[in-house]
């Protein structure tokens, strides 16, 4: 049985059933890991001690009789940007190399109290800015379907070890698409949730306003799963939602009829694959046949949201990444500097300067820039007031459009997976990666990415389906209901 295939909720069925062990399962998905994961990277630390441990754990308590939740042996794999204590934290970045956290992210001790096997930390973008995974200072992360290829960014590690099956689900964190994005490249399902849905205690920030946490999975039911462990109320977050969280899985229901859906003529623009916009008019098609009625609206502020994007999310980078000085903790400069230990100014000057020049990369040097400027004295009212002003003309065209239809459906890039090296020196081409992607999470809205096609050279295509705020539900209803009735989602990367 190669168990490194099977989804999350066959693992638990199989481990209820003791037809396997946890031990069994996490054995052969570092097996697999061992002898693949050189050639894709996704992974930057690996904690198979701890992991084997904590299988047996689990083992033990089946052996006894002791009910197991959804989660319990299933291994799982986590964003190098989310806490885990005793466990290094590198966000991806060398000035983090030696940063080990005292204490879990929220959403790591949901999943440890669900006694889920962590097997390590996933390659990514450096502090989560990348559309690519080329940003990392541990190496290029490279794409299941074709090596030669990104996975997507800044989540590239995450969507890529469940798509090459070096884990059954992950943790990812989306602040412009980046769960979205490399889930639709890498051909998984990656949901991100309504802002406040999902605790950010833990998460190292990138943009406070636009950050959140989700899952990377093979099938929607899985998503439903882990969404089911990791939402809720938390009152370490100041910006979490004290709202209920239902059984996602009860909404898992194969059934398109009644259901509106609203497709924007904004999201299909010059620039955008030929291949990837009849897949996406394939989708739509597709949940027409069974019975859902199709809507043209507008979003008409969408062509916005890039520039809005890229001054609120750099300056609120600029400003979290501004505690990285080679004090409190971190890589500090080798060279510091005479007088630094003897407390004079300009020596101190000097290795501050140094350490983030030395530690930090080229694009977030780039993004830290762009924000410090679009705050100064003078710029302040001109950018970043007007971009806040733009996200709220995006959101009230959602909340518009919702007044019409149930769910909106759109591509989620508008190109499958590019060549490795293709856009890195060109920032702006880089950028508009994301430009179905962002107005999302400039709205704080929940939305997902699932297979919905290939391209002529066989790479995934994603459909993105966008919903209500804290209506999870409807989308995972959406989702589940299209996957149900193809087959992209079981098709595998061959990967020797």
């Amino acid at each position: 049985m190669e168990l490194h295939k099977s989804t999350a909720h066959e693992l638990h069925n199989l481990l209820v059933e003791k037809k396997i062990s946890s031990l069994e399962i996490t054995t052969s998905i570092y097996e697999r890991i061992e002898k693949l994961d050189k050639k894709i990277n996704s992974y930057i630390t690996l904690t198979k001690e701890s992991a084997l441990q904590k299988a047996k754990g689990v083992d033990k308590k089946i052996s006894k009789g002791e009910e197991i939740s959804s989660l319990s042996g299933i291994p799982i794999a986590i964003k190098d940007i989310i806490s885990t204590k005793e466990i290094r934290t590198t966000c991806g970045s060398k000035i983090l190399s030696n940063y080990i956290p005292i204490y879990d992210a929220t959403v790591i001790e949901k999943l440890k109290k669900a006694d889920a096997v962590i097997l390590g930390k996933t390659n990514m973008d450096e502090f989560a800015m990348g559309s690519s995974t080329e940003n990392s200072a541990y190496g290029v992360c490279r794409n299941p379907w074709n090596i030669s290829t990104i996975p997507g960014g800044s989540s590239g590690g995450s969507a890529a070890c469940v798509a090459a099956d070096f884990a059954p689900l992950s943790l990812g964190s989306d602040t412009g698409g980046s769960i979205r994005q490399p889930a639709s490249m890498c051909g998984v399902v990656g949901l991100k949730p309504t802002y406040g849905r999902v605790s950010r205690y833990g998460l190292v920030a990138f943009a406070s306003s636009l950050d959140q946490i989700g899952s990377f999975t093979k099938d929607v039911r899985d998503t439903a799963i882990i969404l089911n462990i990791i939402a809720g109320h938390d009152s370490m977050d100041s910006t979490s939602v004290p709202e209920d969280v239902p059984n996602y899985t009860k909404h898992l229901i194969n059934n398109a009829k009644n259901l509106k859906i609203g497709v924007p003529k904004e999201y299909f623009i010059k620039g955008t694959s030929k291949e990837v916009e009849k897949t996406i008019l394939n989708s739509i098609e597709t949940f027409k046949k069974l019975g859902a009625e199709i809507l043209e609206i507008s979003l008409p502020h969408t062509e916005y949201a890039v520039a809005a994007y890229y001054i609120i999310a750099p300056a609120e980078a600029s400003s979290n990444l501004a505690r990285y000085d080679g004090v409190h903790y971190g890589y500090r400069t080798k060279d510091e500097g005479r007088g630094a230990r003897d407390g004079d100014i300009s020596a101190i000057v000097d290795m501050y300067e140094r350490t983030r020049d030395e530690g930090f990369g080229d694009e977030v040097k780039r993004r830290i820039m762009l924000g410090t400027y679009a705050l100064s004295s003078g710029y302040y009212e001109a950018y970043y007031l007007k971009a806040l002003k733009v996200r709220t003309l995006i959101k009230n065209d959602f909340d518009e459009a919702f007044k019409k239809c149930d769910v909106i459906i759109t591509p989620v890039s508008p190109t499958p997976a590019f060549k490795i090296g293709e856009k890195i020196s060109d920032p702006l081409q880089m950028y508009l990666s994301d430009i179905f992607t962002i107005p999302v999470n400039l709205a704080g809205l929940p939305a997902i990415s699932l297979p919905c096609g290939f391209s002529s050279e066989g790479l995934p295509i994603g459909l993105q389906i966008i919903g209500k705020p804290f209506d999870e539900g409807k989308i995972l209803q959406a989702s589940y209901t299209f996957e149900q009735n193809t087959e992209y989602h079981l098709k595998k990367p061959k990967l020797n």
